[in-house]
């Protein structure tokens, strides 16, 4: 029998090594990752805790998390201002939040 892993933290690994320890509530706003910590998958990165993602390097990946705590905090708070995004990361963070389901 599969033991529930209920940490309160979960590690985000970048494509090029950078980890990311972020509070499971964050982490499971993004669909992907709320299904790959789901017990009832069976998925490797749920006992594990720790979620390689082989396609987001590091820069990439900080802003996401950066966005999914900024989406928690203000997730019943109305006129909430748009978070600040460099033009440059525009494109990855688009494809990493479509990969992420976010």
């Amino acid at each position: 029998m599969a033991t529930i892993n209920l940490t309160e933290f979960v590690t985000l690994e970048s494509s090029d090594g950078f980890e990311f320890k972020v509070l499971r509530s964050a982490a499971c706003l993004a669909g992907t990752i709320k299904k790959a910590l789901d017990p009832s998958y069976g998925f490797r990165e749920e006992s594990e805790g720790r979620i390689k993602l082989a396609t987001i390097n590091g820069v990439t990946l900080e802003k996401v998390c950066e966005y999914l705590y900024y989406h928690q905090k203000h997730a019943e708070a109305k006129d909430v201002p748009d978070m600040e995004i460099p033009p440059e990361l525009c494109l990855e963070l688009l494809i990493a939040a479509d990969y992420l389901d976010i």
